[in-house]
């Protein structure tokens, strides 16, 4: 699974900590980070919640392209 640094842009440009965003969708710190290093593939239910944390679309913090699939 690759690093999802499209979690961690936005994030990091919503000037939230992981333990901010992880608290604002109701989760462990460590999920977070989990999640950013491609370690943990999140529920459709807390990808949506990560999205309307961070104020992005399902496409715009998850698709995965085709082009770069393994």
């Amino acid at each position: 699974m690759a690093k999802n640094l499209s979690v961690k842009v936005a994030r990091v440009q919503k000037d939230m900590t992981q333990k901010d965003l992880a608290a604002a969708v109701g989760v462990s710190r460590q999920t977070i980070n989990a999640i950013e290093q491609g370690e943990y593939n999140p529920t459709i239910k807390l990808c949506r919640a990560i999205c309307r944390a961070l104020s992005k679309t399902l496409d715009e913090l998850f698709w995965e392209d085709e082009e770069n699939e393994d």
